[in-house]
């Protein structure tokens, strides 16, 4: 049974709201709103939308907020400028490093203004680090001049110094060294931010410069946040949605806000490579695997290939009873079709994966969420090798066998449409997936 929308008809939406709600699945907007512009994560949503639903669905004072895959913390910010308490989960070890960076937000701005003086001054003797550059690992020295990864090294040697003696400002010095790394190299960033080590941009930042420029923008919108009085208690955990063990009470929460990993192959891990190797968290693309891989859901077919993913017995999983004999159909056809292609991807395993993982989240939210609670997903259907995959009505279907009552799908934006070298011509779309019980 399928469930109408409650809260937007779209006959008394203001045109700011209707606005919002038709670009809730893009992060750009957040690239003029104060704390949210700090890292640009390609895989967010919009941070006005999801202030709009919350401020739609809050009751009580007890209303409490989940997004169970945090990112780099949208929803979390949009909540504590909404005066609510939220929570938040990702299991992307370096992402949920951002987001909790970001939420150290309320600190003193004398910290930040003088750790920031202490990384400013080890920058401006980068030669003392030239030894680091001789041996550092291949794709930072392709996407850096000598000089430019000395000084960087050098920022990178002051934060350690500071978060070892304990300064209340590491996190946020961290974070605005990270922010500014692609600014400062010459290689080119795909879309999904994709590093591009044999293409250039004509447009470099100097490190030392981009950083002052960064922290410049971290105290002023720290100074918004603090004069319009923003709530400072969101918390982000480094948790797995899929695991039932959650960190929080279970029956506490009101309202689910979240956009999951999409089921079209983009590696989530691949995307933040370049400032994963420069921190020194792996050597090299084969170490993301094991440092990031494993811990998130299965959208990617690199994914569900190094996991040697059975399909039989995955797409036989009791959990994927509600979706059984259309999953085992659509996979089959992948598994045939990619023996025709040349590259030959595992989208077959990827979307049988993709789908259970999915299956154990909805049953550890509704541990969760309380009776009568509202969420809200932001998904896009998927088609590999032109194969389609009807992502939003099976998630759907999946949270009502998972014992949430209903289910609608909103859709907001056609997909796959204006790209003229695009892989394959299935339509798609975008849109809100909302789930109430």
């Amino acid at each position: 049974m399928q469930l109408p929308l409650l809260a937007e008809p779209a006959a008394i939406l203001s045109a700011t709201s209707m606005r919002q709600t038709a670009r809730s699945g893009t992060f750009t907007d957040n690239l003029r709103l104060p704390l949210h512009r700090w890292f640009r994560y390609s895989a967010g949503f919009s941070a006005e939308w999801a202030e709009q639903v919350i401020a739609e669905y809050r009751s009580g004072s007890s209303f409490t907020v989940l997004d169970p895959f945090a990112g780099s913390g949208t929803t979390l910010l949009a909540a504590e400028k909404s005066g609510v308490a939220a929570f938040g989960f990702e299991s992307h070890p370096f992402v949920q490093r951002i987001a909790e960076a970001k939420l150290a937000w309320p600190i003193e701005s004398a910290d930040v203004a003088a750790a920031a003086e202490t990384v400013c001054v080890a920058a401006r003797r980068p030669a003392a680090f030239a030894a680091h550059v001789s041996g550092a690992p291949d794709l930072l020295k392709r996407c850096y001049t000598d000089s430019a990864l000395a000084e960087l090294y050098a920022m990178r040697n002051a934060y350690e110094s500071l978060r070892d003696a304990g300064h209340p400002a590491a996190q946020l010095i961290w974070l605005a060294v990270t922010c500014v790394l692609r600014q400062c190299s010459g290689a080119g960033t795909a879309q999904w931010q994709y590093v591009l080590p044999n293409k250039s941009k004509s447009k470099v930042a100097s490190p030392l410069i981009a950083f002052q420029a960064k922290i410049d923008q971290f105290l002023a919108d720290m100074r918004i946040a603090h004069a319009q009085g923003w709530r400072s208690d969101a918390r982000v955990f480094s948790h797995d949605a899929r695991n039932s063990d959650m960190p929080i009470q279970p029956n506490s929460i009101d309202l689910v806000v979240t956009s999951p990993p999409y089921a079209n192959n983009y590696d989530y891990a691949d995307a933040t490579r370049l400032e994963m190797m420069f921190w020194g968290e792996i050597t090299g693309w084969g170490d993301l695997q094991g440092a990031v891989r494993k811990h998130i859901i299965r959208s990617c077919s690199q994914h569900s290939a190094a996991d040697k993913v059975d399909l039989s017995v995955t797409v036989g999983h009791s959990s994927l009873a509600a979706i059984a004999p259309e999953i085992q159909v659509v996979c089959d056809e992948l598994a045939d079709v990619r023996l025709g292609k040349g590259g030959k991807k595992a989208y077959h395993t990827m979307v049988a994966a993709y789908f259970l993982d999915m299956a154990a989240t909805f049953a550890s939210l509704r541990s969760a969420c309380k009776s009568g609670a509202t969420m809200c997903f932001v998904v896009g259907d998927s088609a590999p090798y032109g194969v389609y995959v009807p992502v939003d009505r099976w998630l759907g279907e999946l949270a009502v066998a998972n014992g949430f009552k209903s289910f609608r799908f909103n859709k907001l934006r056609d997909r796959n449409t204006k790209w003229k070298n695009r892989k394959h011509t299935v339509p798609l779309h975008e849109g809100q997936l909302w789930i109430e019980g």
